[in-house]
């Protein structure tokens, strides 16, 4: 089990004035030196070009090597005895020099010289790629104040239209990336609340909202209104959510996962019971015919689409893998990108591993104990690395290459368990929140790849029917 500590009101109580949320944390802008001294004494100081030191010349030399070529042409029928003499003179007391300039230290050599080897090799071998630049700070850093320090709770997510929601106590915040504004979705009374979890619509439009009461609220965030809220889907908290398509998949402390088609009235069609415990992780994979639970009871389970059952009968084994291998809680749960079988899972303080599995077969493929505890996992779309979020004790985000697992990169600045992350829609940044109350962004999966084109899908079907049902 790994604790959580759901109270909010400690700072009300206290009558403290509250921080306004999602706004720009109290830090400097960092501001390049005008400089070009460097404070490293190890470090070589260039500038941006290279004027002659005349304490290291020689002006007596210099003199006799400006002067020189003008006394060859005067002498220029001179015997040849003295030039004899001339020449072993250079070669014996000047040591033939003939630079007249003094720099302090040498150029610095260009970068990616290529020899005229490597050039007739080039078309023969393929150019090494370039590693790619990790920025070790976060990009932006905004506050996040009253987030719910509950490690089995669901509060960020970011939608495909590029906004990122984030449930602090009582209410649903919306930033907009692309401007930078923020403006409040909703706040429930104290008797429904806090919100125990977020998620985005595929369409970017919709999200639904958790509650600590077991409702489920569906809202319109063009219009900010209330579409319709499910009640009687669990008999506890909601605090994990999961979209395919127009399905949408509730985990609650009951232990129920529950498909919820939001187009009808009787929005409940199918569970799946298998948990003993908290649901406090579920994602679809990229197909949508698999789904993968995680629980407080340590159990991980993969389920099947056509396996779900719309009457649910007691002790029915509906699973398609009951995964016990790890020995904490599981919530993160990442499906892969690039191999659709693929599933990466987190376990909580007592476990601290990241395991990877085939869905197809159950099989557990390799297996890394990380330290800490597992928050979230999240794949980098474009390469194949993984990034993992920690609690205690360094409260870090991990890079990994995969399969290799080797780290590339850990990302430090939270102060306390990094519990939430969230990928933007391009897939290159990543949204982290932690239990310092700061909402951080990375850079950490370098630059967008430049969009394919391809005919765009549409996603309003599924809310189509709510006046009908209403």
């Amino acid at each position: 089990m790994d604790a959580g500590s759901p109270s909010i009101s400690w700072k009300k109580s206290h009558g403290l004035t509250p921080r306004p949320p999602l706004q720009e944390a109290g830090s400097c802008p960092y501001m390049p030196s005008l400089s070009t001294v460097s404070h490293n004494p190890s470090a070589k100081c260039y500038g941006d070009r290279f004027i002659p030191d005349r304490s290291a010349m020689d002006m007596d030399m210099a003199h006799y090597l400006l002067t020189e070529p003008r006394k060859d042409k005067e002498n220029a029928a001179a015997s040849p005895s003295k030039e004899t003499y001339r020449r072993l003179l250079a070669e014996k007391m000047l040591n033939n020099r003939t630079r007249i300039l003094t720099f302090r230290n040498k150029p610095p050599e260009p970068e990616n010289v290529v020899s005229t080897a490597d050039t007739a090799s080039s078309h023969q071998a393929k150019p090494a790629k370039q590693q790619r630049y990790i920025p070790q700070s976060a990009e932006r850093t905004l506050d996040a104040p009253d987030l719910v320090d509950d490690y089995y709770l669901n509060l960020l997510d970011w939608g495909s239209s590029n906004v990122l929601s984030i449930a602090l106590g009582d209410t649903v915040y919306l930033w907009d990336a692309s401007s930078g504004s923020t403006s409040e979705l909703v706040t429930v009374d104290e008797e429904s609340g806090p919100i125990t979890s977020v998620s985005w619509a595929p369409d970017g439009q919709h999200i639904a909202v958790g509650l600590n009461s077991s409702d489920i609220q569906l809202w319109d965030t063009s219009s900010n209104r209330l579409l319709r809220t499910l009640r009687g889907v669990h008999e506890s908290r909601v605090g994990s959510l999961a979209w395919n398509n127009n399905i949408l998949t509730t985990g609650g402390m009951d232990s129920n996962i529950v498909n919820n088609d939001v187009r009808i009235r009787k929005h409940a069609v199918q569970t799946y019971q298998g948990h003993s415990q908290e649901v406090c992780g579920l994602k679809w994979s990229g197909s949508g015919q698999q789904l993968a639970s995680g629980g407080n009871d340590n159990l991980l389970h993969i389920w099947d689409m056509s396996m779900a059952s719309s009457v649910p009968s007691v002790g029915r084994n509906q699973w398609l893998h009951r995964l016990e291998d790890h020995t904490a809680a599981v919530k993160a749960l990442a499906w892969c990108p690039f191999q659709s079988n693929l599933l990466a899972t987190g376990g909580g303080g007592s476990d601290r591993c990241i395991k990877f599995w085939n869905t197809h077969t159950g099989a557990c493929l390799n297996s890394v104990d990380t330290g800490s505890q597992v928050c979230s996992l999240l794949w980098n779309k474009n390469e194949r690395e993984l990034l993992s979020s920690h609690g205690f004790t360094q409260n870090q985000l991990t890079l990994w290459k995969y399969p290799s697992m080797v780290k590339m990169a850990e990302l430090t600045g939270h102060t306390s368990r990094v519990l939430f992350m969230a990928q933007s829609p391009d897939g290159c940044t990543v949204a982290s929140a932690a239990a310092d109350e700061t909402l951080r962004f990375w850079n950490v999966f370098g630059s967008p790849e430049v969009p394919k084109p391809a005919a765009k899908a549409s996603h309003t079907g599924m809310f189509n029917s709510f006046n009908h049902i209403r």
